[in-house]
């Protein structure tokens, strides 16, 4: 099964949004798991996928403020296996 979150083309700064505020939903939702976990292995788990979250935030801001005067092509697929 297939959900088709994102497809289209969108604006440099409309990109950006939608791309934030996707990572900030995964980040909020590790951060949920670190307040519910107890094992401290898990915890600095979590830790280090925000890390990886936000860095990867971090270059696509880049990457597409690059490209801010063209428009760009977008999907976001999630496959459920």
């Amino acid at each position: 099964m297939n959900i088709p979150l994102i497809q289209g083309m969108f604006s440099a700064s409309d990109a950006i949004d939608l791309i934030t505020q996707m990572i900030h939903v995964k980040i909020k939702f590790q951060e949920s798991k670190i307040n519910s976990t107890s094992s401290e292995e898990e915890i600095k788990m979590r830790e280090r996928r925000i890390k990886e979250l936000q860095k990867d935030l971090y270059e696509a801001r880049k990457e597409i403020e690059s490209k801010s005067g063209s428009a760009m092509e977008m999907q976001a697929i999630i496959e459920v296996k």
